[in-house]
């Protein structure tokens, strides 16, 4: 799995390619983990779904777990484009809504940037 990784207005964009199971999991995290240092106070990040045909427990336990990280830290985690697989299983997780979810890479970056959200 490659991640391609940008920033945006104070946003960490990070959009795998692939799926997002095995070692595919720690690949990711590691990219995470490597970006959250640079972004200072109240990081925010995005996920960007649109190329990731798979992803299974693991990948959905990362997430979890960068989620309360970046809870503690003060910071926000966005994903957008994400298709039906990856959704079905938020949905079975009951976790749909622990994520913000917006429509695309612009609405998330103007939505993570928000003041008082």
């Amino acid at each position: 799995m490659s991640t391609r990784v940008a920033k945006r207005n104070g946003v960490v964009i990070l959009k795998p390619n692939g799926k997002l199971i095995g070692n595919a999991v720690n690949e990711l995290s590691q990219t995470i983990y490597g970006e959250l240092p640079k972004s200072g106070d109240n990081p925010k990040l995005l996920i960007d779904f649109d190329n990731v045909s798979l992803m299974d427990s693991s990948g959905l336990g990362m997430l979890m777990g960068v989620h309360l990280d970046m809870q503690k830290r003060g910071g926000r985690v966005g994903v957008c484009h994400v298709g039906s697989n990856i959704k079905s299983l938020i949905v079975r997780s009951k976790l749909i809504g622990t994520f913000e979810h917006f429509n695309g890479e612009h609405q998330a970056v103007t939505g993570l940037t928000a003041q008082g959200t």
